[in-house]
């Protein structure tokens, strides 16, 4: 999230947050400076209403070295530069609020309605499990759910802006064996960690209140992808979050890994149980967690098979299992 932060910054967020909290708003805190700082002064926010109210924030320290600081970075008449600069925390919560907010509607809206309208297979919603106004529900407990999923991975988000992690920029700081090798080393680790973390999710003391919600949809469409439990949801992407804290990752790869997990997210609940395929029995692919939706505790796995398989939990996709032949045998005893 730092990098999609920087990039914010760079190229929308230092405009807006000189506007929301203008430099020139501190009139008392630098005209002592202007003699012996030649910056020009266009001070045309000062009298504003707002100003006279965002002048009684906090803000960071205001002296001629930090001014000329912003000002060697982005040259500017005053009255265009931010009181909160990129480091100030305050502004990097409240930036980060805003661009978790936005990105996850945008990931679900934008994924979730590829995957409903492309792949997902609109006869399911024929099945006699599946609910009345299914798709409003989903969606409805999706968005309710963001805030609170937004609030609780907020600190690692914080963490990572403020350096704790081990994301990296250069491509070969750890070599190119290692850029490539922490892909698959990502999969793997929040592959297992998911498994435990679902599979504990299961255990009676923690499924009525925290995962029951999301097993109300049997047969789920993409929008039932995030909507769990603000806990629930939460728990299950820590690892994602843990492992760039334990593990040196390039922040581009851990970016398109973020939005891809997403991705599989949405795309595993389309109900979908094509099998057959070559690669079913190692991925853990929308047939398997077609199963897990139906009988509850069986492919608990987010992406491979292989957890399920060493904690015996692994059900294999048959094309007798399909729900959709209960919908086919409803249409049959309707014609008779």
């Amino acid at each position: 999230m730092d990098l999609v932060l920087h990039l914010c910054d760079e190229y929308l967020l230092d405009k807006v947050w000189a506007t929301l909290v203008p430099l020139s708003a501190f009139t008392n805190s630098y005209a002592a400076l202007n003699s012996t700082f030649t910056i020009p002064v266009v001070n045309t926010a000062s009298s504003s209403t707002w100003s006279q109210v965002v002048s009684h924030l906090p803000h960071p320290p205001i002296t001629a070295d930090h001014i000329a600081s912003l000002y060697s970075s982005a040259p500017s008449p005053i009255a265009q530069i931010s009181a909160w600069p990129r480091d100030y925390i305050p502004r990097q919560i409240v930036s980060l609020t805003v661009l978790t907010l936005i990105g996850i509607h945008v990931l679900y809206f934008l994924f979730g309605w590829l995957s409903y309208t492309f792949i997902f297979n609109h006869e399911m919603m024929r099945h006699p499990r599946f609910l009345k106004n299914q798709v409003k529900l989903e969606i409805q407990t999706s968005v309710r759910a963001f805030p609170g999923m937004m609030l609780l991975t907020l600190p690692w988000f914080q963490a990572e802006v403020m350096g704790y992690s081990k994301l990296y920029d250069g491509l070969d700081t750890y070599g190119y064996f290692y850029l490539f090798a922490s892909v698959p080393l990502f999969l793997l680790f929040t592959d297992y960690c998911i498994y435990w973390i679902h599979r504990w999710l299961h255990l009676p003391i923690f499924y009525k209140t925290l995962h029951k919600p999301h097993h109300k949809w049997i047969i789920p469409t993409p929008f039932a992808s995030h909507a769990f439990h603000p806990i629930d949801g939460y728990l299950q992407s820590v690892p994602y979050h843990l492992f760039v804290f334990l593990f040196p990752l390039h922040r581009v790869v851990y970016l398109v890994l973020f939005v891809l997990v997403n991705f599989w997210s949405i795309f595993i609940h389309d109900s979908d149980m094509i099998t057959g395929h070559p690669l079913e029995k190692v991925i853990n692919g929308p047939a398997h967690h077609t199963l897990h939706h139906i009988y509850f505790t069986v492919n608990y796995g987010q992406y491979f098979t292989w957890a399920d398989r060493a904690g015996n939990s692994y059900r294999q996709p048959e094309s007798s299992l399909d729900p959709l032949l209960e919908i086919k045998a409803l249409d049959k005893t309707k014609t008779k």
